[in-house]
């Protein structure tokens, strides 16, 4: 085959539409993205900072928070394809970038829904057998979950890019989309790719479909061990702490589905709703997560304050010295 014929089958680069039809509302557009994007990255950093530096966190309720706001961070990253589309129109992105970029997406939404997953199962241990939380969740186990759901991910995330880079690409090398997803990917190749959608599927189902069950049943259990003690107080309690969680779990099930669907039941959706949705699934959970899971929290919100106020008067005391 000749390298003419070669570089046809698989693009150089690909081009990004974006949201086609609204380039002169981008920069209005990009307004709320930039902001949500600030408010993650300081907030998921202060959260790592703060569980890092006080020792009175080093449990695995706060090392599975700060390894959410890790990944929370890693999420953000990747929407910064999405701010360089709104401010400097830069569209295409290279062959093998794109496919990386499909990687991280599909990796680091799988490896949220994980911890999601185990942080569910935490506090139903916290709930249901307090006393013995820290022998149930020792560190050594907490490593290991992690390090099974982590090996998962990456395993059945991989095989997507590997597969896609061997389709032929012929037809179009226009994605219609703000950053490079699977199937988005998949729908510009001129062969079948019943394989790798079925491979998608299966990556959906064997991740996300048991995590979420797995999820659902934890909260089960949680509520069903507070009805048994009848004591309001606790049942009001742990509603509200399970109410808040369920809705940013909601949340990113809901947007997940949302994209699956219009994807593979090919739905007459107006392509700028779908591709919202898309980043909103990417930038919202990284702003949720930190306000549910930790500000709510009133041990790592009072470490906080504590962090803060002592920086402020530290700072105070050297101005005072100057």
């Amino acid at each position: 085959m000749s390298a003419l014929n070669t570089s046809y089958l698989r693009p150089k680069e690909f081009i990004l539409i974006g949201f086609l039809g609204m380039e002169s509302y981008q920069t209005w557009i990009s307004i709320p993205f930039c902001v949500m994007y600030v408010l993650a990255l300081a907030a998921n950093v202060l959260i790592i900072y703060t569980v890092k530096v006080n020792h009175n966190l080093h449990n695995p309720m706060y090392v599975l928070l700060a390894t959410l706001s890790l990944i929370d961070l890693a999420m953000c990253c990747l929407t910064t394809q999405i701010l360089k589309i709104f401010w400097f129109n830069e569209r295409a992105i290279a062959f093998e970038a794109c496919l990386f970029q499909m990687f991280c997406v599909h990796f680091f939404s799988s490896l949220e829904s994980s911890v999601l997953a185990i942080m569910a199962y935490d506090r139903y241990v916290a709930i249901y057998n307090p006393l013995r939380y820290m022998s149930i969740l020792s560190y050594r186990f907490l490593a290991k979950l992690i390090l099974s759901h982590f090996l998962r991910d990456l395993i059945l995330i991989g095989l997507l890019p590997i597969l896609a880079s061997r389709l032929p690409f012929c037809s179009s090398n226009v994605i219609q989309h703000c950053y490079c997803d699977h199937m988005g990917i998949l729908k510009l190749a001129c062969t079948d790719i019943s394989m790798n959608s079925y491979l998608g599927l299966f990556e959906i189902a064997s991740i996300f479909g048991l995590d979420a069950i797995f999820i659902i049943f934890s909260y089960v259990l949680i509520l069903r061990s507070v009805l048994k003690v009848g004591s309001k107080e606790a049942f009001r309690k742990a509603l509200n702490t399970c109410g808040s969680h369920l809705f940013v779990i909601l949340y990113f099930y809901t947007t997940l589905l949302f994209s699956v669907l219009i994807y593979r039941t090919g739905q007459k959706v107006v392509p700028e709703i779908h591709i919202m949705f898309s980043v909103l699934y990417l930038l919202v959970p990284p702003v949720l997560n930190p306000l549910v899971y930790a500000i709510r929290t009133k041990e790592i919100r009072h470490v906080f304050l504590k962090v803060v106020l002592n920086k402020s008067n530290h700072s105070k005391i050297q101005s005072a010295r100057c």
